[in-house]
């Protein structure tokens, strides 16, 4: 077994709502005889955390620490047995062999989900004019920035999921314009020592505000998850804000 990030449940906190075993899309979560939350199987747990958002009592976290991977192929089944096959093509990463996908999308992963937008009708004739850039550092990837670069010391800070910038079109004036931009993807990205490199740059830099702007896919929660826990860890107080995109573009809540 190796460390990676997997569901907790303080016992003491759970009060039995439920939500979670419905927003766990992976099936991991169910209520005991006691009405508590318990983890079913940790290989049913991806641990992105986007059970996290439904909780009313904090009793669920994402930790680090060893475990069984997450298997994909045996969540599948699973929530294909308890749920069937419409909750199971909802299932983070499961691809089982021999199986077709439903005709609107491919993969079992809801943040892999092929789909054709339909851009919003405008005038023929409208001029394009490039509109300039609001990135005023570089680099930007969470992997390559420093923590003691001067330009984070008392600044306003994005951070971003990759695909926001690519999803909504006035990401430069609406979003980036005043902000110095860190980027980062909770699904592709070995996010290790993210935490701490987050907890370091806010910890040094006396960060004035801090927003996050994330994807509405379940898996892209992970990265507001982690800005929380880097938060926390580096004990300054600030309340990141949440800003949620959607595939068509638009800013939801």
């Amino acid at each position: 077994m190796a460390k990676r990030k997997i569901i907790e449940i303080e016992r003491d906190l759970c009060d039995g709502c439920g939500l979670c075993t419905t927003a766990c899309m992976e099936g991991a979560l169910e209520l005991d005889e006691e009405n508590k939350a318990v983890l079913v199987k940790e290989i049913f747990c991806d641990g992105l955390g986007a059970c996290l958002d439904v909780c009313p009592t904090g009793a669920l976290k994402v930790v680090e620490r060893e475990s069984k991977e997450y298997d994909p192929k045996a969540t599948f089944e699973h929530v294909l047995k308890i749920r069937g096959g419409e909750a199971a093509e909802h299932v983070h990463g499961a691809e089982p062999a021999g199986r077709k996908p439903a005709p609107h999308f491919s993969g079992g992963c809801p943040g892999s989900r092929a789909c054709e937008i339909a851009p919003e009708a405008g005038p023929k004739d409208a001029k394009q004019v490039s509109a300039r850039s609001e990135l005023t550092q570089w680099p930007i990837q969470l992997h390559l920035v420093s923590p003691v670069a001067p330009y984070f010391q008392k600044a306003d800070l994005l951070i971003a999921a990759d695909c926001t910038a690519f999803s909504f079109g006035s990401f430069h004036p609406d979003l980036l314009k005043g902000n110095k931009l860190i980027i980062a993807c909770p699904k592709l990205d070995d996010t290790t020592g993210y935490m701490e490199k987050l907890a370091e740059i806010l910890r040094r830099n006396d960060i004035r505000s801090l927003s996050v702007a994330i994807m509405t896919e379940p898996c892209c929660s992970g990265l507001f998850h982690l800005v929380e826990e880097a938060v926390a860890l580096s004990g300054m107080r600030l309340t990141p804000r949440k800003i949620i995109v959607g595939i068509d573009g638009k800013i939801g809540s």
